[in-house]
């Protein structure tokens, strides 16, 4: 077995993260593991009402854990994956609590900040 490369914090680049980052499906498997707290790679196999295969879904865990977002230990035959999260807040003050919450409200399930109530509601609705 290939040993697995982890980044030390201080190769961790901003640039490098929000590439990582700039794939759907890698920002929606991030945003659910720091839910999480930690999962292994199987739990995403159904990604945005999407099956992912198991060689596409390794191959975004490579970006995401080249990019030092997340932490991969082997498990018998699964990679248990955590978030670097608390690292990197050390490192970019700020950075991925603003990406996870823009990542929510992308995907609509938190409103922007000043937006009303009912406005929201009417939207999920299908009313204007």
């Amino acid at each position: 077995m290939r040993p697995l490369i982890h980044p030390s914090i201080d190769d961790i680049t901003v640039e490098g993260i929000l590439h990582a980052l700039s794939d759907p499906v890698r920002a929606s498997i991030y945003a659910g593991l720091a839910c999480r707290g930690g999962a292994t790679c199987t739990a995403f196999q159904q990604v945005s009402d999407r099956t992912i295969p198991k060689s596409t879904l390794s191959q975004h865990f490579r970006a995401l854990r080249e990019a030092g977002l997340v932490r991969s230990e082997r498990c018998g035959v699964e990679m248990r994956n955590t978030t670097r999260c608390e690292e990197i807040e050390q490192r970019f003050p700020g950075l991925i609590p603003a990406i996870l919450r823009a990542h929510q409200v992308q995907a609509g399930d938190t409103p922007p900040p000043g937006t009303p109530r009912r406005k929201v509601a009417a939207k999920k609705a299908g009313k204007r």
